[in-house]
């Protein structure tokens, strides 16, 4: 008995050395390469002149060089023909000159309809949207405009749990008419849990990075044990749904706070279409 436990245990022990060994790897390998996600959106309420649109969406750069953000602006310009609309989801560099000068690399993306973003929890807007405007970006801040006709693009002020502002669904959208494509920008998720997201077609989002360190992708302690979200693991990385089952997108983002395991960094590419489904 005390043989079986004695190998029992080695076992175990060699287990996980193993599948730490695997995480470490990936997090000095493949989660330090930004994965470009080309997806698909179908609507039957898409009109039929928006079929094809296309919306790159970065959202959470925090902790970035400039170098790499030159690198994806020089990607998306080269690689991703007929880019429409740069989305920003919010979270920048905290330093406001930084803050700047990142805003002014992503302000040349090659784009048709030009680039709008919102604020993060990170963010501080008194020096963002400044620096936005200094760069040709439209700041949303809980109200929407015409990138196009019928192509209405809102946005929330963020949702912020411990210091609450009036982030407000209802006055982003309040301006968009009823046969028109609304895109809703929220940094944080969790607000289309609170809010009615009804007059909404899509809902785009960032904030919970993945779950940054996971267990193989499937499994993240942040999301579990912190406020990030209230949610649990329901936003933790690509599709979910509002409350009103409002399709919502929700990016790794680009940045991270600290390593990353199993949540490479992601620049989203959404082809908008009404034929086919998602």
């Amino acid at each position: 008995m005390k043989f079986l436990k004695k190998h029992l245990f080695k076992g175990l022990i060699g287990m996980a050395a193993m599948v730490t060994t695997i995480h470490v790897i990936h997090a000095l390998t493949l989660d330090r390469i930004i994965q470009y996600v080309e997806i698909p959106f179908h609507s039957d309420r898409l009109p039929p002149e928006l079929e094809g649109y296309r919306i790159a969406f970065i959202s959470d750069i925090h902790y970035m060089s400039t170098i790499q953000l030159k690198e994806i602006v020089s990607y998306l310009n080269t690689n991703i023909p007929n880019i429409d609309l740069l989305l920003l989801g919010g979270d920048n560099p905290i330093n406001p000159h930084v803050s700047w000068t990142i805003l002014n690399i992503l302000s040349y993306v090659n784009t048709t309809d030009g680039i709008f973003g919102v604020e993060g929890n990170h963010d501080r807007r008194e020096y963002l949207f400044p620096a936005m405007l200094d760069n040709g970006i439209t700041p949303l801040f809980n109200h929407g405009v015409y990138a196009r006709p019928n192509l209405f693009i809102a946005g929330t002020s963020c949702l912020r749990r411990v210091y609450p502002i009036s982030a407000s669904i209802e006055r982003a959208i309040e301006n968009a008419q009823p046969d028109d494509f609304v895109i809703l920008l929220a940094h944080q998720p969790d607000i289309v849990m609170q809010q009615s997201t009804l007059g909404v077609d899509l809902v785009l989002s960032g904030h919970t990075h993945g779950g940054e360190v996971t267990f193989f992708g499937r499994w993240a302690p942040a999301l579990t044990f912190t406020n990030v979200t209230q949610y649990g693991h329901r936003f933790m990385s690509g599709w979910a749904t509002s409350k009103d089952d409002t399709p919502v997108y929700v990016t790794n983002g680009v940045g991270n706070h600290t390593v990353r395991m199993f949540a490479r960094p992601q620049v989203v590419i959404i082809t908008l279409t009404n034929n086919g489904s998602n």
